[in-house]
């Protein structure tokens, strides 16, 4: 990586918003899944490390929005959280019996969440 690009990394996580940075973690998580389920035959021992880091992402978002301080609606919140609790169980259900198509609607969820944090839904 070049020393301009390390510098527009930095300052780019300094600016961007709370929004914007679980955008780009869930686009991030999507990614790497969807990485996984594309070229399933050479990627597919990457699985369990995706499937960990969107479960560590899940885990946070959902801490994040069953605290009682948490300024979104009360609906959304549990919107969120009934995601998540989906995307716990599909992730178990990945881990028990691996096939690529079973990764679909983590990817899109992820694609989704991100889209609506960033204003695009």
């Amino acid at each position: 990586m070049t020393h301009a690009a390390q510098v527009y990394g930095k300052v780019a996580k300094q600016v961007a918003t709370p929004r914007e940075t679980e955008a780009d973690k869930l686009l991030f998580a999507a990614q790497q899944l969807a990485s996984v389920r594309d070229e399933w035959e050479s990627k597919k021992f990457d699985l369990a490390p995706a499937l960990l880091n969107n479960r560590k992402l899940w885990t946070v978002l959902m801490a994040s929005v069953t605290r009682p301080e948490n300024p979104l609606p009360a609906q959304l919140r549990q919107n969120v959280a009934n995601i998540g609790i989906f995307v716990m169980k599909q992730t178990v259900e990945v881990m028990d019996d691996p096939k690529p198509e079973k990764l679909g609607s983590l990817i899109t969820i992820n694609r989704e969440l991100a889209a609506g944090l960033l204003g695009r839904a």
